[in-house]
């Protein structure tokens, strides 16, 4: 295999729902279907191309930080405090997914991930029986991309409501018969491991800091390399696809790549890596994260 590696900057392409419109002053300025929203951004260390005033003119509703981790939402326009928003997988494939105001900033999706859903879906379509796991799997986009190629999923976070939310958006896409589990995934992983199982592909997106249902703590900079072992057996060793996606301040694209270097020798496996990042309609890239890919077959 050559060392040598390519990092792949990546972008969504053909999301008609959603436009980052201007970026900057660590914010952000987003169309989410017809609704326009303010949220702070912490990598847009740079001016916006528009200042503050003409976004607030623009958008229907701006996020207020009351501190690190939460805050509330203040109304500019009328608007709903739920909604819909479509993607399209291929010409014949969609998910619809229901967004909301959160006390967290988050609406319920991220839309840089369009590209991992594609991913998915592509490598998944055509694949009979396959299995597919989505670990820290949050409203489950990457789930229904699986479910629409075809494939057994299994949707595992360890929040409740998130999972919830997630089987709202499979019946809004008209799909069924995902596997729902509310678990910690270190404990989820190594639960399938014991009972031999294996999956054709396999996604997650880890946050910086979380808790697993029953108090667990996960810290991505402790917790990855271990994390990343037990996936890797999870693997089918023939045919599969493993997508690890971090959106941490200062983490490299390298990361992932020395995570997954020694297996993709191993098994002949290609080994893709690079960053997500969205485009503003003034073609600022704002970066949101760093991926590594796993694929063979």
């Amino acid at each position: 295999m050559n060392n040598a590696l390519n990092l792949e900057l990546l972008t969504p392409e053909n999301f008609g729902d959603y436009a980052l419109i201007d970026s900057g002053d660590f914010q952000k300025l987003e169309r989410f279907g017809k609704y326009i929203t303010i949220r702070p951004e912490p990598q847009a260390l740079w001016q916006p191309s528009e200042n503050l005033t003409a976004w607030e003119k623009q958008a229907h509703v701006k996020f207020v930080p009351k501190s690190s981790s939460s805050g509330d939402w203040k109304k500019l326009k009328q608007m709903p405090d739920q909604w819909e928003i479509r993607y399209n997988l291929s010409k014949e494939a969609s998910i619809q997914l229901r967004l909301g105001l959160t006390a967290f900033k988050h609406v319920g999706v991220f839309p840089e991930q369009a590209v991992n859903w594609k991913r998915i879906y592509q490598f998944m379509k055509g694949r009979r029986s396959a299995k597919f796991l989505n670990l820290f799997a949050y409203t489950g986009a990457a789930s229904l991309a699986a479910r629409a190629a075809g494939a057994e999923v299994t949707h595992v976070d360890s929040i409740k409501q998130v999972v919830t939310w997630a089987n709202e958006n499979m019946q809004l896409s008209k799909l069924d018969n995902i596997r729902w589990m509310v678990d910690d995934a270190m404990k989820f992983v190594k639960k399938e491991i014991r009972r031999g199982n294996h999956y054709q592909g396999i996604i997650l997106d880890p946050p910086a800091f979380g808790h697993g249902p029953n108090g667990e703590k996960w810290k991505l900079e402790e917790n990855i390399a271990e994390m990343m072992d037990s996936v890797l057996a999870l693997l089918d060793p023939e045919t599969h696809q493993l997508v690890l996606n971090a959106y941490s301040l200062g983490f490299s694209a390298l990361v992932p790549a020395n995570l997954m270097r020694p297996y993709a020798m191993k098994n002949n496996s290609v080994l893709s890596t690079g960053e997500l990042y969205l485009n503003d309609t003034f073609d600022k890239q704002l970066p949101l994260g760093v991926w590594g890919c796993l694929t063979k077959g």
